[in-house]
């Protein structure tokens, strides 16, 4: 078609493309969500995992999975 144009942009794209951002907005959310206040309350108890106080451990824990996500996240994103 000589009429036809190719627009820059995502029209053509497959969805797994294009899911890119949101996911890395909706880890961002979440990441946010985890180290706030009322769910970070959850984890401030007087009791210990394998020798380790549980708010500390809960903190690594959530900040490893945190990586974890983002790590694999970003490399199934298609340029």
């Amino acid at each position: 078609m000589a009429g036809r144009v190719a627009r820059p942009g995502l029209a053509g794209a497959p969805v797994r493309s294009r899911l890119g951002r949101p996911r890395l907005l909706a880890l961002f959310a979440a990441g946010t969500l985890a180290f706030n206040f009322p769910l970070l309350a959850l984890w401030d108890r007087d009791a210990t995992i394998a020798g380790l106080p549980l708010f500390p451990a809960a903190l690594f824990g959530l900040w490893a999975l945190l990586v974890a996500a983002l790590g694999w996240l970003s490399e199934h994103i298609d340029d």
